[in-house]
């Protein structure tokens, strides 16, 4: 987790109107870092590459993009497939769930609110961690094997906002993320972004464009949700000032 100013973090509550929400896993939903970093030592190993030359441009970004980098032989969907669908069953005690992630995402999905993940992650290594974590699956997922670029390109959000199925021409989308590749993604794809000051400093958040910077997702919360017109009010409470 990244240590932060714990006094900074006092802005007055808003309340913002939106039509559906996107979310980051990793660092935003549940923080599995350990986990991650034990993964990228055992391929590390197996490639003979130094696990901390890996793992200081992997955050945030597909393995495969990674590998591509340090062992191109292996930046197939098989093998990343195969690899991240063990990664909760051998390293699920590794995983925390991001303070207030849990309470967000059974909010929405009991009032039925459109959400989804976009990840940088593979299919069977997010339903994995949302199985072992016993955390709210979405109806909508995009992960890495569905986008031709990763973050920060925008494809897999604007994939995201497609897939909620919005009758709005203009709605309007909050993004969730941790990693100023995802930032950035968001940004680009033309929606507003709270970052969570949960893995990167609050410098690499505020160069990357957030819109509002939280500790954690308990600074996020459904006010009010209008199934007729499809508006979400979301209350964002002790953001950076």
């Amino acid at each position: 987790m990244a240590h932060v100013d714990e006094t900074s973090f006092s802005a007055a509550a808003e309340v913002h109107t939106f039509h559906g929400l996107l979310f980051d896993m990793d660092g935003t939903i549940i923080d599995s870092t350990d986990a991650v970093v034990k993964n990228w030592y055992k391929i590390g190993k197996e490639i003979g590459v130094d696990p901390e030359v890996i793992l200081a441009t992997s955050h945030g970004r597909r393995s495969i993009d990674v590998l591509q980098l340090y062992e191109p032989k292996l930046a197939n969907w098989e093998y990343i497939s195969h690899n991240e669908g063990l990664v909760p069953k051998e390293f699920g005690q590794d995983a925390v769930e991001i303070p207030g992630s849990r309470d967000i995402l059974t909010q929405l999905n009991r009032h039925g609110v459109p959400w989804a993940i976009v990840t940088s992650g593979t299919r069977p290594l997010v339903t994995g961690w949302l199985d072992v974590m016993q955390m709210a699956h979405p109806e909508n997922l995009v992960t890495a094997e569905m986008v031709k670029q990763g973050k920060p390109d925008p494809e897999g959000y604007l994939m995201g906002h497609s897939k909620l199925n919005l009758s709005h021409e203009k709605a309007s989308i909050v993004v969730f993320e941790d990693a100023p590749a995802g930032v950035r993604a968001g940004k680009a794809a033309g929606f507003k972004v709270v970052a969570l000051a949960t893995t990167h400093s609050l410098e690499q958040l505020k160069e990357s464009g957030a819109d509002w910077i939280v500790r954690d997702m308990r600074s996020v919360s459904l006010k009010g949700w209008d199934q007729t017109t499809g508006e979400a009010q979301i209350e964002i409470v002790d953001a950076l000032v």
